[in-house]
């Protein structure tokens, strides 16, 4: 039986320790290390999305973004579009999101595909974009829009490599050469 946090007992815990934790209906769920490729493919992304945001929206990685508080679920995308104006507000809201980006490692394959496009649609996050990493070394980049009548996400555009996206704003970045 897992033991059920609480957000006022995670709000206690150093930050060193919510770091390596996403939390799921009040269950802890361990994240593991992620690869050099990951964390640069992340950090790429991130740099040209804060780039081309404007004034309005930030991007950055690695920091959690509170779902729901009872059970309290917490995520901590690799990279996550939120308001400018929201930057010391604690914890990050789903209203304070326009996008989030999960780079798709063995081992998060079914969580990053499947239950956390369902959590965030849910959510509300306007937009939802996974990068897969290829064999060939190449990533593919599936870009997903929110329809806010069925809480669903459709389709959008896929690229391989490079990213020119109109939505949600202008941005192009070259992931293959990462």
């Amino acid at each position: 039986m897992h033991t059920q946090v609480s957000a006022e007992q995670y709000a206690s815990w150093p930050e060193e320790r919510c770091a390596g934790v996403e939390t799921v209906d009040g269950a802890v769920v361990d994240r593991p290390s992620a690869s050099k490729r990951h964390n640069r493919l992340a950090r790429v992304l991130a740099n040209a999305l804060d780039a081309a945001a404007g004034p309005d929206w930030n991007a950055d990685t690695d920091f959690d973004v509170r779902l729901q508080d009872v059970p309290l679920t917490n995520r901590r995308p690799d990279v996550t579009v939120y308001r400018a104006e929201t930057i010391d507000l604690t914890p990050t809201r789903p209203d304070h999101v326009l996008l989030v980006v999960e780079v798709v490692s063995p081992g998060s394959e079914t969580t990053d595909r499947v239950v956390k496009v369902n959590q965030y649609a849910e959510a509300g996050t306007p937009f939802y974009w996974q990068v897969e990493q290829a064999a060939t070394g190449v990533p593919v980049i599936y870009t997903y829009v929110l329809d806010p009548a069925t809480r669903a996400y459709r389709d959008g555009e896929m690229f391989t490599g490079v990213i020119k996206a109109a939505a949600p704003f202008s941005v192009a970045v070259d992931l293959g050469t990462v």
